[in-house]
């Protein structure tokens, strides 16, 4: 049988070699198309290096089908010479009807989809599907499955249609078992794991990534590494290899980091070159971080470069490089430096390309950039550009940088974010001797519909009242910069510990603010609302039983904020100082002017994870047209305004009933200095340890019983923060070290917060 079969193989090959010769030389007189169903006959034929008229080759149709199949379309080609037509003959290939995946639960079907490269209606080939594998088993690698098993299943329908599926086995996460440094003497391993953004594998970090392996992440860690022994003075510093190894089980690695310390290094003598016309070096030497006999340290010549530029755009000197020459003298293990200020090439930005965002729409993100296409280059308004994305708090990463392109004097800006969660669920708590549990809730979305705007319901409930915030916020009003709010809230207090009344409060505040310069805005706002005193306490102080009855105040203000912080969500560095005011009187009962300036300083003490914070705000209201000041109009202080106190804890009071009467004037100040306690900190523990001090003072009523003084009272404290996985958790302890017995003193305060 074997025989024959070959024998019958070898007379057709004869056959259609002898077809061939024979068509050889034949000139086409027609080209017929046959099976092709979807694909129109004329694109076939534009496949095809042969053409009616042209003769008959081997070559060109052997390159034809080469073509043919190169375009995906077809899973089978045949051309053949019958008389003087030209017969082509095809299978094609089929139609994707839909894309299913199963068996995937850590990443969703959205983001699988979005990997693939393809879609429904597309022509399906085997060799787009094993590229789409290989891009599932890409995506699952890098979040540290390396085990997972992707099978593409093509189930075959009429009119030559196919379901697509792929059939996923995830496999076990593999994460980083053990991280192992070679040749490290300065430092042991526990430091240098803490440099790392690669972290092993504990039971604490079953909520975050970083235990994961990524191939990526070791030449950032590498980075890492240098940037910190550069910071440390070891300028000869080198990693030498870095090395992940997976374990038998294919379920975790292990990485090995050889290193090259080398000697430690000081700073030798500092210059300052200027090749600009009109600038002399002694305009930028302040901001210049690096000290003669200081230890070498190559993170602040990078921040004096950046300031340099910075300063110098500032002062108008748009195109500029600050290059840096080191003079290295390894014998007595110093370095010099020189900064030398030239002018840099003219170059603008050609295209701003944003990637990363799934949610974010484009228009948001590009609306907080301070550059535009064809704008100057400008270094400092790129990373006032960076410094704005990330104070909207919608992303985790912000990776904001140039590329060059085909032209010499263009640029690409580079976006890259990584989104995060913008809902926001918290839960509040509070222990007080007087007032028991206090409790509070609040659904928040910062991002609504990507769109950047702010909507939140806020409830809170204690035992002496409730009170529930309707707010909404349009940040960029009518597409300009031009952010609109307006909050709808209802209040009711019991104050009968207190001041031995009830209040209710219904109202609304409608508000826009807009920028005056980069750092200074200004507000407008307007409020009204209508305010019920009841159940005033036949044993109350008199001018509290004069509140009694309802009024309504309708008031407009503004509030001026200069800030210079370098980020709003979690400042370490900066200033901020505002100024507010408000005006009674135009409608309703109520009639008084009221101000407040407050101001907070951020810097970093011993090193950048130590942050000290020093805050103060005062304020002063009084009534005008001769009405006096009212209870519900009055300032009150304590609790987180003042820790170690109680809410209404200090102030004007009857000596008689205890009640608080508010003041009409009162300071504030904190100092604190927050900084980690020791463990690991991808925990997110910090603590703190602060001191509040404040008075409040001024009241109508001057009853003989009635204490009022302007004494201030102030308290120590420490406290612990927490970024659990299930949101920020935040316990205080104070006690206060100035007071007086008439005093109400609370001791702990607990706050407790989720994100979704």
């Amino acid at each position: 049988m074997k025989k024959l079969l070959h024998s019958i193989f070898l007379i057709a090959l004869c056959f259609m070699s002898l077809s061939a010769f024979a068509a050889a030389g034949v000139t086409i007189q027609n080209i017929e198309i046959q099976n092709n169903q979807r694909i129109e006959a004329e694109t076939v034929k534009s496949y095809l290096d042969l053409s009616v008229g042209s003769s008959f080759s081997s070559d060109k149709v052997d390159s034809s089908i080469k073509k043919m199949f190169a375009s995906g379309l077809f899973t089978d080609v045949k051309i053949y010479m019958k008389s003087s037509t030209l017969v082509v003959n095809v299978q094609e290939n089929p139609i994707i009807n839909k894309i299913a995946f199963e068996g995937n639960k850590k990443i969703n079907d959205e983001a699988l989809l979005s990997e693939i490269g393809l879609t429904e209606r597309d022509v399906y080939s085997k060799g787009r599907v094993q590229a789409a594998v290989k891009r599932i088993q890409d995506l699952y690698r890098k979040s540290g499955r390396f085990s997972v098993k992707v099978e593409p299943k093509a189930i075959k329908l009429d009119q030559n249609r196919i379901n697509l599926v792929f059939e996923i086995d995830e496999g076990k996460k593999a994460t980083v078992k053990k991280i192992l440094f070679l040749g490290n003497k300065h430092f042991d391993d526990e430091k240098l794991k803490k440099i790392l953004n690669t972290k092993e594998n504990h039971w604490y970090l079953f909520f975050s990534s970083s235990d994961t392996y990524d191939a990526d992440k070791l030449a950032y860690d590498s980075e890492l590494l240098r940037k910190f022994y550069l910071s440390k003075g070891y300028a000869d510093f080198k990693v030498t290899s870095s090395v992940a190894e997976i374990t038998k089980d294919r379920e975790s690695f292990v990485i090995t980091f050889t290193l090259e310390e080398g000697e430690k290094y000081k700073f030798g003598a500092i210059d300052t070159k200027s090749n600009l016309r009109d600038l002399k070096p002694a305009q930028i030497r302040d901001v210049i971080k690096t000290k003669q006999d200081d230890t070498f340290n190559a993170t602040l010549i990078e921040k004096s470069i950046d300031d340099i530029t910075s300063k110098l755009n500032d002062l108008g000197y748009a195109f500029v490089e600050v290059n840096t020459d080191y003079d290295k003298d390894d014998k007595n293990r110093i370095v010099g430096v020189t900064y030398t200020i030239n002018e840099g090439p003219k170059v603008y930005i050609n295209k701003i390309n944003i990637k990363g965002n799934v949610r974010t729409l484009d228009k948001v993100i590009r609306r907080e950039f301070r550059l535009a296409e064809g704008d100057p280059y400008n270094a400092a308004k790129i990373r006032r550009t960076r410094q704005r994305l990330q104070n909207l708090g919608y992303f985790d990463k912000v990776d904001l940088k140039t590329t060059p392109t085909s032209t010499a004097d263009k640029i690409d800006l580079d976006l890259d974010v990584k989104e995060k969660s913008t809902g926001e669920l918290s839960f509040g708590a509070g222990v007080s001797s007087v007032d028991g549990l206090l409790g509070n809730a609040s659904i928040r979305e910062r991002n609504l519909l990507g769109e950047g705007q702010d909507l939140k319901l806020a409830l809170q409930k204690s035992s002496y009242g409730s009170n529930v915030d309707l707010g909404y916020t349009e940040p960029y009003f009518m597409e300009r910069e031009l952010a609109t709010g307006v909050d709808l809230f209802r209040q009711t207090y019991s104050n009968q510990t207190v001041s031995a009344y009830d209040s209710a409060t219904s109202g609304i505040t409608t508000t826009g603010t807009y920028a005056l310069t980069e750092n200074l805005s200004h507000t407008l706002k307007y409020s009204f609302s209508d305010v019920n005193i009841s159940d005033v306490a036949s044993t109350a102080s008199t001018y509290i039983q004069q509140q009694q009855g309802t009024n309504t105040t309708s008031s407009i203000g503004h509030i001026l904020t200069y800030d210079r912080r370098d980020s709003k969500l979690d400042p370490t560095t900066g200033y901020i100082i505002k100024f507010s005011e408000d005006v009674a009187g135009a409608g309703g009962s109520d009639k008084f002017f009221r101000n407040e300036l407050s101001a907070a300083y951020y810097t970093p003490v011993i090193n950048e994870d130590v942050i000290l914070s020093l805050t103060a705000k005062g304020g002063n209201i009084f009534g005008l047209g001769g009405q006096q000041v009212r209870i519900n109009d009055s300032f009150f202080i304590g609790g987180p305004s003042l820790r170690g106190f109680r809410i209404s804890g200090i102030g004007p009071r009857d000596s008689s009933t205890r009640d608080a009467l508010g003041g009409e004037n009162y300071y504030t100040g904190s100092t604190e200095l927050t900084f980690p306690i020791g463990l690991p900190a991808e925990l997110g523990f910090k603590g703190s340890t602060f001191m509040d001090f404040g008075s409040l003072w001024g009241t109508p009523d001057q009853g003989p019983t009635v204490v009022d003084d302007a004494a201030i009272r102030a308290s120590l404290g420490f406290g612990l923060a927490w970024s659990s996985p299930l949101g920020p958790i935040k316990i205080s302890f104070a006690e206060p070290i100035v007071s007086d017995h008439l005093d109400n003193k609370q001791n702990v305060l607990f706050d407790f917060g989720t994100k979704f």
